[in-house]
């Protein structure tokens, strides 16, 4: 619990760290954008009191310095309107149609209604003109750069998160394989020789009730050390009847849980066949009954549901226990995550690996309300 929580806040600081830098970058760009947009605007006041000292100059007047003025705009898209909206100049207009008169002529309209202008008198102010301008392409393209830099950046970001959780699920992935088969194989010796003593005592004492459970206990030990064992291999499935997967279960918990304790079987009354490794499947219905009597502390009702719908078998575990907080909801498959005092909390991630990886199934909470209980929904491909 402590683990998932921390890894939650781990990656709260880190949102809240690119947040910040992308506002941050958006911030330093919208400014050097305002600099330069400033700056063009002067250029083009200066650019239209050289129009105005052309447009009013005489035969005295030195129009060098006017003209070069004029000629250095090689960048800033201009037009020139008079009063009654005529074009009579344009610069740097990349003309995009056929009719490249109308298209300047709307073009100047729209700097208009952007007020992207400054207007020039001539002697009395009846007489004037309009120079209207847009950005630059270089200024066009900084405005927009931050945003690509923006989205580049999370795409990294994003593939990287990706690439670490991927290394970090196949390193999880050898530890659970490596535990589990090395679980398998330090039962292995124990059990052998419990099943000879097993054997011994069948011979000396054939009328003892007790040996056969202690029988069934043992073989019991050999079928989890054989469940560990193919943890890490791909099993191959064989058709096998879900109903007696169900009912195996349903057993071994009635003879091992409190009488307090209620298993309702609601299976179809023909067979369900299905492609699967049954013991280990047979494990994570087990799991998840298992489970659900830690929720209920020992009393209540799991209610097991095997249907059949249009291209799948459905299996459902449902309890009336304590149930799990929505916020916990996503993380119950997670290795390590456990509510209990005691524990591993690798249980619901072994069954998803069996699920998910082995039957190329679905296990997820179909529902669970606080001090209502829970239900497990898994799904598998039907034949």
């Amino acid at each position: 619990m402590q683990w998932t929580d921390r890894i939650r806040q781990v990656k709260i600081l880190l949102v809240i760290a690119a947040l910040i830098i992308a506002v941050v970058s958006l911030l330093v760009s919208h400014y050097l954008v305002h600099d330069l947009q400033r700056e063009e605007r002067n250029k083009m006041e200066t650019w239209a009191e050289a129009l105005h000292a052309l447009n009013e100059a005489d035969e005295t007047t030195d129009l060098t310095l006017v003209l070069n003025v004029m000629q250095s705009n090689n960048t800033i898209p201009v037009i020139v309107l008079n009063r009654d909206g005529t074009v009579t100049d344009s610069r740097n207009i990349e003309v995009k149609g056929s009719d490249s008169a109308a298209y300047v002529k709307a073009y100047a309209e729209r700097m208009l209604r952007a007020g992207d202008y400054i207007k020039i008198t001539y002697g009395d102010s009846t007489d004037y003109q309009f120079v209207c301008y847009d950005e630059s392409t270089m200024l066009k393209r900084l405005t927009q750069w931050p945003y690509v830099q923006l989205g580049i950046v999370m795409i990294f970001v994003v593939v990287a998160i990706f690439a670490l959780l991927s290394s970090k699920k196949a390193e999880q992935n050898k530890v659970w394989v490596g535990l589990s088969k090395e679980t398998a194989h330090q039962l292995g010796t124990p059990i052998s020789s419990l099943m000879a003593w097993v054997e011994i005592l069948k011979e000396n004492y054939p009328q003892d009730d007790l040996i056969p459970e202690m029988d069934k206990d043992v073989k019991r030990l050999e079928r989890i050390a054989e469940r560990f064992s193919k943890i890490g291999s791909l099993p191959e499935p064989v058709e096998s009847s879900m109903n007696e997967v169900i009912d195996h279960v349903v057993d071994y918990m009635d003879r091992r849980t409190s009488k307090k304790v209620e298993m309702v079987r609601r299976l179809p009354d023909h067979d369900v066949r299905v492609k699967m490794n049954a013991s280990l499947f047979e494990w994570v219905i087990e799991n998840l009954c298992k489970n659900a009597v830690d929720a209920m502390e020992g009393k209540g009702r799991i209610v097991l549901t095997l249907m059949e719908e249009p291209g799948r078998v459905v299996i459902e575990v449902a309890d009336n226990g304590k149930g799990i907080r929505k916020k916990d909801i996503k993380n119950v498959f997670t290795p390590g995550f456990t509510t209990k005092k005691r524990g591993w909390g690798l249980g619901l991630s072994l069954a998803k690996r069996i699920v998910e990886e082995y039957h190329k199934g679905r296990i997820f909470v179909k529902q669970s309300e606080v001090g209502k209980g829970t239900a497990f929904r898994i799904e598998l491909r039907s034949r």
